[in-house]
């Protein structure tokens, strides 16, 4: 596994990448909708996606906290399921995955 510092970091840096995006997305959505009704269509139909992108957004907020508070209490890197050590390559790929190849493909 990384060193502890390095995933914290690099969980940390997402973490703060996600939060940024989640309050563009808000900021954008609150903004007045435009009177033209051809405008104010494309722009409903833009709102739509940008729901769509905060929920995930938001969703993988909640998984790198998650993925932190398990660096804390020092699970960080172990399988969810069985319990065995989850591959560098694959918490390289996902720093927040709770599970191994194995049980993910389970």
């Amino acid at each position: 596994m990384q060193g502890e510092q390095a995933v914290r970091t690099k969980l940390q840096a997402r973490l703060d990448t996600l939060l940024k995006r989640v309050g563009e997305i808000a900021d954008d959505l609150r903004r007045p909708g435009d009177r033209d009704w051809q405008e104010r269509a494309a722009e409903l139909e833009n709102d739509e996606v940008l729901e769509n992108l905060d929920e995930s957004s938001r969703a993988e907020v909640a998984q790198v906290r998650a993925a932190l508070r398990r660096l804390d209490a020092g699970t960080y890197g172990r399988c969810a399921k069985c319990g065995e050590p989850i591959g560098a390559a694959r918490l390289a790929a996902i720093v927040s995955t709770t599970t191994c190849v194995a049980c993910a493909r389970g």
